[in-house]
């Protein structure tokens, strides 16, 4: 029997990673794990319950305790037995996301979760670090990026879409301040992996990312060997 496959897609804010991720997983029958979600729900769970976005140790403690799910097709996620889907995607989620994504030891935690969901089924994982820290040994590593302008855009789109109003220029600001983070942070900074795939969306489809991400997985695993999902 094969064994389990790891699809994993790095890349900046914006740059179409979850959208991408969640549309290849169903393509696969594998299971899709938003690792940004994750960070966002810890982040929720620490707004609600007082906790400082500076304090280590008890958001140390709140990652640990979170029991973080992904359901109803991937389209779900669960905190705690709570559906927090669209708490987690309110404007200033990110930016506390963000912060609580600095914290090693939460980061510590919640590689060890989406570790231990690997081993129980074969996943397409996107974040900041998939490829280089919690899955180096991934058999499919994509980079996943855009021009700035065009990652604005799109994350003005879908706030749109969800009927939030947001200025341009406040977006722009924030994405930049994301970056900026993500790159420099001492834990786990936002990075190419070696032997990972560069893929910039810019001028691209969802649906030629896609097939150009399914092209690479197809000549890695042409081994005639069945995928385990």
């Amino acid at each position: 029997m094969s064994k389990r496959i790891v699809v994993a897609i790095d890349g900046p804010a914006g740059a179409g990673k979850s959208t991408i991720a969640r549309a290849l997983a169903g393509r696969l029958g594998f299971l899709f794990i938003d690792t940004g979600a994750m960070y966002r729900a810890v982040a929720l769970w620490a707004i609600r319950t007082g906790t400082a976005l500076d304090d280590m140790h008890r958001l140390d403690q709140l990652a640990r305790q979170a029991r973080i799910e992904f359901g109803a097709g991937n389209t779900r996620v669960l905190l705690n037995g709570e559906d927090v889907t669209d708490a987690i995607r309110e404007p200033e989620m990110a930016d506390a996301a963000s912060k609580v994504s600095t914290v090693p030891a939460v980061r510590r935690a919640l590689v060890e979760l989406q570790r231990k969901m690997a081993t129980e089924n074969s996943v397409v994982m996107e974040g900041r670090d998939i490829g280089t820290v919690v899955f180096p040994e991934a058999q499919v590593k994509i980079f996943l990026d855009a021009s700035p302008a065009v990652r604005a855009l799109r994350r003005l789109g879908d706030l749109k879409a969800k009927g939030i109003e947001v200025a341009p220029e406040q977006l722009e600001r924030e994405i930049a301040d994301r970056d900026r983070r993500d790159r420099t942070r001492a834990e786990a900074p936002l990075m190419q992996a070696p032997d990972a795939m560069y893929l910039d969306s810019t001028a691209l489809t969802i649906d030629e990312v896609q097939e150009h991400i399914l092209a690479i997985l197809r000549a890695r695993m042409s081994n005639g060997k069945e995928i385990v999902r």
